[in-house]
């Protein structure tokens, strides 16, 4: 078993106060102890049992005794809820005459004895004394077994006859393969009276979960048990790893079985089938119907209702047909008719059938079988309802007869909550957990519309009983489905445009909860990855794309049984959310509270309200302003969004004498403690409250403001930002108490409704906790609570939106970030370009060789002589080394004067005009996407004069004069065509007005299209003019989109309980149908990248990079390179990072036949045509919760490689796991570990944090904290282990590096605008890990335009320095925000120092510049001290900072000036000039 793993935190539990309803749940399991059906002693797992100890009150014990008399109906079936012990009812449901109550107690406790066989009850419960909160402990969880994520036994499932009772009966075995466990209750029952029937066969019957078959144990033991079974039976297999095994191993036994059935899985799997003459081995080869219904990719959802229509006409049409192969086919059609009726019934039928029909042994016995029993395809089903409904006007006139709910219940004034089911589930008796959430919401108020589909697709279902049949109004306030499917199409293929389009028209909030499907209660709660990957990918990535909320897991599986069981706790929650959602539908908008929480990171007055790209105070007025108008109750609103920020920060210490902030709320010690029940659990970290964060020592305090019924908020920052020996730390410390104090009063003291989280991003979605899949144990969930949760989130983040999504259950709302410009040119910059000019019309002349020196000495001044190789001064050069030189300059500041970037903060409700959306729009331009049929602008210019878009970058990129000038006039006419076309749909204010019918009315005129007419005033005049037709008719698309404003219309979508679109978030130049903003953000499905694309884009980035490694490194290829992935940045690429690993190590991924990726195939030596370079790969926390299953592809991927028997001097992968393999004594597969991140629920180095608070010593404390953070490994060869420390081979690993690498893939985010790029640069620490001490070489490749630059990192941040930090543009338009504007420039400042500090690749003349533009000028350093003082400071103390660590080399009088500074700037905010 190995020793146990103790959980990070502490384990902790909301005690709710019990009701009746909930003492009563414990009664079936009370009643079978009575009845003596389970023996003493007796005790309970944890998973199942948590609860009882508060629940044993005296009166359950008297509802006991007296049962026969006095339980009502809801209680019975309440009785289930929070053991979730499952019952069979499929007699019940067929039952019109209503059974008695107690009958249905006692057979539903009969039904559960056997599964308790062997569950062990405690002789004694604790008592429970009123008002005392539930103890908190640790809990220790192990890691066990196989190291997979599952450790049950297929020897659950296997019954074996009694032998002795009759040895001549012919035996038949059955092995049967399946997704999840619904099946095995009632095929165990089915097997079970087979042979007490004694119906002419001994039946044996072993079941496996496809997930079982991970661990080569297990699947030995299948492969043996299929080697003399008779029939074999597969379902649902849709997890191409796993089904080829099962492929592979009934294969082998294919011939010899008597009967193979598989139902719906992977084609692979399908072609086993084998009935009689029936087969499906064409499968994929022919025109079969089965073959024609996998193919449906576009029309996918009709998979399901084609395989229903066949099941429901083909027996009645093949029964009259006299060939045997028709009667076969028959055979299969109604196995798959009882398999998916699905009750003991069903199976114990099918079973008769195809062991009569098809087993030798059988032949002369007469083997009876009735046909099956049909169910609803789709309908409405009840627990306490006589019958399934197909009508939900009957269904609804049923509830109101019903006695056992209350009037309330009845009336038109209740939450009506819509629940989606899986038929399967209700068929074979394991519908527990549904019962339980059925009467968690009733108990809790609310109506309930329980739908179920025999398929997988459901939208037909929600339009017919969801909505009234007339009127199409929505019956239900919410959807809760409980499938954890995507609504359309289930684990194969999605229809999500179907899902979306059914979802928008009933409006309301989808929420999809999860079922354990791969692992047990006991698995889950044990794992710190939470869910299984393959459950993440299936039942939490793809109901997003649908626009579904809030992933809770409310139920779990029995290891003994594979029933499933409700989890009390978690369906408690679940209905409550639920219900708190559908509310917001019902309330009046003047009763609404709303909870608007900001963020202030790094903590600092002058950095309240951060968040990436975005003004927030303005954008809070806007929204707030908005509100109001609207209705909603804002009283006391300030006149301008700079009062509000005086209002919330109280004359924010940066403007003067206020120590603290606005002190919103004062809470005492008990009151917390009250109101917070997992209190106690974070005192391991920050010992008893109130502690020394968010407290003055008595009460724990909440900052903000309150206006009318909305309260705007400041939320806590971690707490350890400051400390050097927490930051070292490698896991994350619990929230602190002041932390969790803020979201118990939004909860609980203020009562929001909902609350709204204002930008991207905070600390909440990044507590410690399961990766996916939240339990009590887990802080999000925690501090969450029950509040419905909005997030504004940055649209091109997509994967911390995904994070917030999955982990604080927000629905997050996308903002555009600010409209891109060209960088443009200044000072010293500008005056080279008009050199160069100068040069051109000039270079034949005597004048060319002086204006060459010129531009020689001018581009030193600008410090470009470390960035293009520079002739000596005085040196006479040729007409051709003039020219080269002229170019690489030229190039050089082309580069800097094309780069994008952002202007300005975002204001919510304020989108770009048309003018400022050109350069958005010229990029998009020079992409091309044959998917549309869509050439580049550049492109389309570059034919027109007999060029290839690619040779010109390249030549420009060497310096080629000529192509630089060509590249130049191309960007220039690209341009000025977009800009004429912009201008031809705006109206005289820049607003864009009907672009599609001024579209309509000029494209196809010829001459009179704008473009045209621009065009033919250059030399790009022949242009295909249909091309280009066709460029500007998507062009005139995207400018809708980008001009367009739902963010504020999204969030008071959310804010009154309707659904929002969802979209995917990204790069908007990459994928224009990121926008409009204000969607519902989703990522992508984590197993559909690398796409083809993106491999195809990383062979060109990564031969780029070892090209000029090759360069820097006397002609030899690295052996090792270290680099990152990030979450967003494969979000937006579609994996192209993820492929590059793989191109380095040469492989290649290979998708099945849905498109997903989850194998790799080896590339030969020959095509690679170069050595395998070994990698190290940083995960950041992001991408591991994302992309789980593609740190388990690269894993795989990197061990296959490590064990190709190739020589070392082709393959560093074996070169270097050999060599570690020795020193470490471990095998070549533990010594290739390459794929590291932090443990679960962790997050970053830690070095941001070091650095953004000045609270490291020295570069070898943030190398410490680097290693202890960042070296949990991923093992594909045991991924239920999670993420194991492994620091000796992470540091072996790293010590041969010879070069570090990282990706920019969008021009709205480089590496100074943000601290997560410096918190993953190993570059310093793989220099102090190498034996030789040298410096590894670091690049950045930079994608943000169709010409990819593989850069060196000192490169890059020149670049970032010159585009934006010393960049008139840029810093103008930054303070134009005002108070942000001023945290802005702070921010990329204190980044340049954090590169500074893991690399060393920062320029003195960087900080000098800055010094001169922010601090010597003395207007501009009015402007910065008078906006935000206190950002002022920090930049100040930043500067004084980089020169005492050595980064920065500047006179005496400079260091004098900034310390008099520091001293003046304090004294102001200390108020002490005004004294």
């Amino acid at each position: 078993m190995g020793e146990p793993t103790k959980l990070e935190a502490p384990i902790h539990s909301f005690t709710r106060r019990p009701t009746a309803r909930t003492h009563l749940n414990c009664v079936p399991l009370l009643i079978l102890s009575l009845q003596q059906k389970i023996e003493p002693p007796l005790s309970l797992s944890l998973s199942l049992f948590d609860e009882l100890p508060h629940l044993f009150f005296a009166d359950t014990i008297v509802a006991v005794g007296f049962v026969g008399i006095c339980l009502v109906e809801r209680t019975f079936m309440a009785s289930v809820t929070s053991l979730g012990l499952p019952v069979s009812k499929v007699d019940y449901l067929h039952n019109r005459a209503r059974p008695s109550s107690l009958s249905y107690l006692l057979r539903s406790a009969a039904s559960l004895s056997s599964q308790l066989d062997g569950i062990r009850l405690p002789n004694s419960f604790p008592e429970r004394k009123a008002g005392r909160r539930a103890s908190t402990s640790k809990v220790t969880c192990a890691v066990v077994g196989n190291g997979l994520f599952t450790q049950t036994t297929p020897e659950v499932r296997r019954i074996i006859p009694d032998s002795s009772r009759n040895p001549s009966t012919p035996k038949v075995k059955i092995v049967y393969v399946v997704l999840e466990a619904q099946y095995q209750s009632a095929l165990s029952q089915a097997v079970w009276s087979l042979n007490k029937k004694n119906a002419g066969a001994a039946f044996e019957v072993v079941g496996y979960l496809v997930e079982e078959l991970r661990d080569e144990n297990t699947y030995r033991t299948f492969c043996q048990d299929l080697s003399d079974a008779n029939i074999f039976i597969g379902s649902l297999i849709f997890v191409e790893e796993l089904a080829q095994k099962v492929k592979t191993a009934v294969e082998a036994e294919r011939d010899r079985l008597d009967a193979v059935l598989v139902f719906p899985s992977m084609p692979e799997v399908m072609r086993l089938n084998k009935l009689g003459s029936f087969s499906m081995s064409q499968l994929g080869q022919s025109k079969s119907p089965f073959f024609q219904l996998f193919k449906q990719k576009k029309r996918s959802a009709g998979f399901a209702d084609s395989m229903l229509k066949l099941v429901r006409t083909l027996p009645k049409v093949l029964k009259y047909l006299p060939s045997d192969k028709a009667q076969d086919a028959r055979l299969y059609i109604l196995s798959l008719q009882y398999w998916l009726g699905g009750s003991p019934d069903n199976l114990e039928n099918f079973l008769k059938m195809v062991s009569g029909s098809y087993v030798p042994a059988l032949k002369s016995v007469k083997m009876d079988y009735a046909e099956p029993v049909v169910y609803l395809d789709s309908g409405i089903w009840h627990p306490l309802a006589p019958c399934m409904y197909s009508d939900v006007k009957e269904y609804m006139n049923w509830y109101c007869t019903r006695k056992d709910i209350g009037e309330r219940i009845k009336s038109q004034d209740t939450p009506v909550i819509g629940l989606v089911l899986q038929r399967s589930h209700i068929v074979t008796g394991d519908e527990g957990h549904y019962v339980a959430v059925i009467m968690e919401l009733e108990a809790k108020g609310a109506k309930v519309v329980p739908i179920f589909a025999g398929g997988l697709d459901f939208s037909g279902p929600i339009e017919r009983y969801f909505r009234e049949g007339v009127s199409k109004k929505p019956l239900v306030h919410a959807v809760v489905s409980l499938t954890g499917f995507a609504l359309v199409g289930g684990p194969a293929r999605q229809d999500h445009p179907r899902a979306v389009e059914a979802l928008r028209k009933l409006d309301v909030p989808y929420i999809v909860a999860l079922p354990l499907v791969f692992q047990t209660t006991d698995e889950w709660l044990a794992s710190t990855l939470g869910l299984h990957p393959i459950q993440v990918a299936l039942q939490v990535a793809l109901p997003e794309l649908d626009g579904g909320l809030e992933p809770i897991v409310f139920s779990g599986r029995d290891a003994r049984t594979g029933k499933s069981h409700a989890l009390h706790k978690r369906v408690e929650q679940l209905c409550t959310r639920a219900i708190r959602w559908a509310e917001l539908k019902r309330k009046a908008k003047e009763k609404k509270r709303l909870a608007i929480t900001v963020f202030s990171f790094p903590p600092d007055k002058g950095n309240v309200g951060t968040a990436a790209y975005l003004n927030v105070f303005a954008s809070i007025f806007s929204v707030l302003r908005d509100l109001k108008h609207d209705g909603y109750c804002v009283d006391g609103l300030p006149e301008t969004a700079e009062a509000l920020i005086e209002d919330i920060i109280h004359d924010k210490e940066a403007k003067f004498s206020s120590p603290n902030l606005n002190i919103a709320y004062k809470m005492t010690t008990r009151e917390y403690q009250q109101l917070t029940p997992y209190s106690k659990a974070l005192e391991d970290s920050w010992g008893k409250p109130p502690g020394n964060l968010n407290s003055d020592g008595e009460h724990l305090l909440v900052y903000g403001k309150q206006y009318g019924n909305v309260f705007i908020g400041v939320q806590p920052t971690f707490g350890y930002e400051g400390d050097p020996m927490r930051l070292l730390f490698s896991k994350s410390a619990s929230p602190h108490h002041g932390f969790a104090a803020y979201y118990s009063f939004v909860e609980k003291v203020f009562k929001a409704d909902a609350v709204l989280h204002f930008g991207t991003h905070g600390s909440l979605e990044f507590m410690p906790g399961k990766q996916v899949g939240m339990s009590d144990a887990c802080y999000p969930d925690s501090l969450i609570g029950n509040i419905p949760n909005i997030y504004y989130y940055a649209a091109n983040n997509p994967s911390e939106a995904t994070v917030a999504k999955r982990r604080s259950y927000a629905n997050t709302i996308s903002y555009l970030t600010p409209p891109a410009e060209n960088a443009g040119l200044y000072k010293g910059l500008k005056e080279l370009a008009e050199l160069i000019s100068s040069y051109q019309s000039l270079r034949d002349s005597g004048r060319g060789p002086q204006i060459v020196s010129s531009i020689i000495s001018t581009a030193r001044r600008c410090n470009l002589d470390k960035d293009v190789e520079l002739p000596e001064e005085g040196v006479e050069l040729t007409k051709e080394q003039r020219d080269l030189t002229v170019g690489r300059v030229y190039n050089k500041i082309m580069e800097i004067e094309s780069r994008l970037l952002p202007c300005g903060l975002h204001v919510i409700g304020e989108p770009p005009t048309a003018m400022e959306a050109v350069a958005t729009l010229v990029n998009i331009a020079a992409l091309d996407r044959p998917e549309d049929g869509i050439c580049s602008l550049n492109s389309i210019l570059a034919e027109t004069v007999g060029r290839e878009m690619e040779d010109i970058y390249r030549g420009s990129d060497h310096g080629v004069l000529q192509d630089v000038e060509l590249l130049r006039q191309i960007t220039d006419a690209s341009r000025g065509a977009i800009s004429a076309f912009v201008d031809r749909t705006a109206n005289k204010k820049g607003q864009v007005v009907d672009v599609a019918g001024k579209l309509g009315s000029i494209l196809g005129f010829g001459m009179m299209e704008p473009w045209i007419q621009y065009l033919s005033q250059t030399r790009f005049w022949a242009a295909d003019r249909e091309k280009l037709r066709t460029l500007f008719g998507y062009l005139g698309e995207c400018l809708k989109l980008i001009v367009a404003d739902n963010e504020l219309g999204s969030f008071k979508q959310a804010l009154e309980g309707s659904y929002v679109l969802p979209g995917p978030g990204g790069d908007p130049i990459r994928n224009p149908k990121v926008l409009p903003t204000g969607k519902n953000i989703h990522a992508l499905d984590p197993q559909a990248i690398p796409t083809v694309a993106a491999m195809q884009s990383a062979k060109v980035v990564v031969d780029r990079l070892l090209e000029r490694q090759k360069v820097d490194n006397e002609g030899r290829y690295p052996e090792t390179v270290a680099l990152v992935l990030w979450g967003t940045d494969n979000i937006k690429t579609y994996g192209e990072s993820l492929a590059q690993v793989l191109w380095m190590i040469g492989v290649r991924p290979v998708a099945d036949t849905f498109g997903r990726v989850n194998k790799v195939e080896p590339v030969s030596l020959e095509e690679l045509g170069r050595p395998r370079i070994d990698v190290v790969v940083n995960c950041s926390g992001v991408f591991r919760d994302l992309f789980i299953n593609q740190m388990n592809l690269l894993d795989r991927a990197v061990k296959m490689v490590a064990e190709f028997d190739e020589p070392e001097e082709m393959n560093y992968v074996r070169k270097h796991a050999l060599q570690q393999a020795a020193e470490l004594g471990v095998d070549v597969r533990e010594a290739a570990t390459r794929v590291f991140s932090n443990a679960s629920g962790s997050y970053s180095s830690n070095i941001n944090l070091a650095v953004e608070n000045s609270s490291w010593n020295d570069e070898k404390q943030l190398q410490d904290m680097y290693l202890t953070r960042k070296s949990f490994a991923f093992d594909c060869d045991a991924p239920g282990a999670g993420m194991l420390e492994k620091r000796k081979v992470f540091e072996m690993a790293l010590g041969t590096a010879e070069a570090t690498f990282q990706n920019l893939d969008s021009s709205e985010i480089s590496l100074t605008d943000v601290s997560h790029y410096f918190d993953s640069d190993p570059t310093n620490l793989v220099q102090s890990l190498r034996k030789d001490g040298r410096k590894p070489n670091a690049y950045i490749a930079d994608t943000t335009t169709a010409n990819a630059q593989v850069r060196t990192l000192s490169e890059t941040v020149r670049l970032d320095a010159r585009t934006k930090l010393l960049n008139p543009k840029w810093y103008e338009g930054m303070l134009s925000s005002g108070y942000e504007g001023v945290r802005e420039i702070e921010k990329r400042l204190t980044n340049t120092v954090g590169w500074s500090a893991t690399s060393g690749q920062v320029d003195n003349w960087v900080y000098e510049e800055a010094n001169s533009t922010f601090i010597q000028d003395e207007e501009m350093l009015k402007r910065l001290m008078d906006t935000n003082p206190n950002s002022f400071r920090k930049l100040v103390q930043t500067f004084l900072e980089a020169n005492g660590r050595g980064y920065w080399e500047t006179s005496q009088d400079n260091l004098d000036r900034l310390r008099q500074l520091y001293s003046d700037v304090e004294d102001k905010i200390e108020g002490i000039d005004r004294i």
